[in-house]
């Protein structure tokens, strides 16, 4: 990494500063971004750069693209094992669901998990986040939720502290203890929350290992109630909640979700209109993850057009995990959520820049290039920005830049 300058000048260049306005993509052509230490400083057209900063270390970029830096808000990147069996399953007609039920799914990866150690997973980790940041991410989400024990799930939300340090990015972690029912509670359910709540979460948030709490609210997880009892638990400790929420059925999860002021709701193909309303009410953003509709062959669409009607902030992220959306290419996300979902290519690079940090509540930050924000931000090998979602191929990263850092 190179280290931090005082000043440094980022010029002719194009900017997509991705602030909501008039102008598409907060377009500002024939541009110049300044940085100091780890702050933007100043953008605008290069022809009214201050005089100030003329004696500044200056970067010519030959007219390339400058975004802010992309942000994976819904991964799962800790985890040990794979399931390309379970794929093999699936294309031979067994449903997600079935193979779930019948011992496989997460619990498979919970086995391959617990039996990993700390070293063993960062590593694994450290390798994902880097195929994230060579093509921009410079802010991502880590769930836990293949322990559904204690040391497990505190290893691995530790693993992803550290991969935080190693890797450059700033990473995110959250709480899933409730991901699925493991073995040892198997009809137990109820006593399994009970355990979350009270032996589980405590010993999170007192090592301070969390900065949100998740729950897979679905037939194949938790129920309203319990779903709720998780939601509560996590308002004791003050940590913000979001929620996986009608995936593969209507359940009613987003609307809970609502009432407890979710920084997000995510997957959502179910999503009726009354949780579109709640949701738009709430301020939540939904957060839409097209690998796994892509990756288990998903019919029943997200509903777009009404969330888009509403106004509800709409975010785009990779859903990286071994099972259901087994991708770490944030780009190829905005290729599928327009191609898959129906958006325009500047709502896609609007789903993982500012609404995805308005899903982790770091939209104060991150997620636009505006003087005082954090210095993240990627420079691209594009004519206009729209390529990014347009295309798939090629990497056209150039330089990603990381608090000030310059990390590619």
């Amino acid at each position: 990494m190179t280290p931090l300058s005082a000043t440094r000048v980022w010029r002719n260049c194009n900017l997509a500063t991705m602030q909501a306005g008039e102008t598409p993509y907060g377009i500002v052509e024939d541009a110049a971004l300044v940085v100091e230490g780890d702050r933007i400083v100043w953008t605008g057209p290069r022809s009214a750069l201050p005089r100030a900063y003329a004696s500044a270390s200056h970067e010519g970029l030959a007219g390339r693209w400058i975004t802010p830096g992309l942000i994976d808000c819904h991964t799962h990147l800790v985890y040990a094992g794979q399931r390309a069996g379970e794929f093999e399953q699936r294309q031979q007609g067994a449903s997600y669901a079935d193979i779930a039920r019948a011992g496989g799914g997460i619990l498979s990866t919970v086995r391959a998990t617990r039996a990993a150690d700390e070293e063993t997973l960062l590593q694994s980790t450290l390798g994902r986040l880097a195929a994230l940041r060579r093509e921009g991410v410079t802010t991502v989400e880590i769930k836990s939720g293949y322990g559904l024990d204690l040391q497990t799930e505190l290893r691995m939300l530790r693993v992803a502290r550290s991969a935080a340090a190693t890797s450059g990015l700033h990473i995110e972690t959250t709480f899933l203890g409730a991901h699925t029912l493991p073995e040892n509670y198997r009809d137990r359910a109820d006593d399994y929350i009970r355990f979350v709540c009270e032996d589980v979460l405590p010993v999170v948030a007192h090592e301070r290992l969390a900065d949100a709490v998740d729950a897979f609210c679905e037939t194949i997880g938790f129920d309203l109630q319990q779903t709720e009892r998780v939601l509560a638990a996590a308002r004791k400790y003050d940590l913000p909640v979001k929620l996986h929420a009608e995936q593969l059925s209507n359940m009613g999860g987003a609307a809970l979700a609502a009432r407890y002021g979710a920084l997000s709701v995510d997957h959502l193909e179910y999503l009726d209109p009354a949780g579109v309303s709640a949701i738009a009410e709430s301020g939540s953003v939904a957060v839409l993850l097209p690998g796994a509709f892509y990756f288990l062959r998903e019919t029943q669409l997200p509903p777009v057009a009404a969330l888009r009607e509403r106004g509800v902030p709409i975010a785009v992220a990779s859903d990286c995990n071994p099972g259901s959306s087994p991708f770490v290419s944030l780009l190829l996300m905005l290729n599928m959520g327009c191609v898959l979902f129906g958006l325009t290519p500047e709502e896609a690079l609007a789903g993982v820049t500012r609404n995805a940090a308005r899903a982790l509540g770091l939209d104060a930050e991150v997620g636009t290039l505006t003087v005082g924000k954090r210095a993240d931000f990627v420079v691209w090998n594009v004519d206009h920005p729209a390529q990014l979602a347009a295309q798939f191929g090629p990497n056209p990263c150039y330089r990603v830049v990381a608090r000030g850092n310059t990390l590619i």
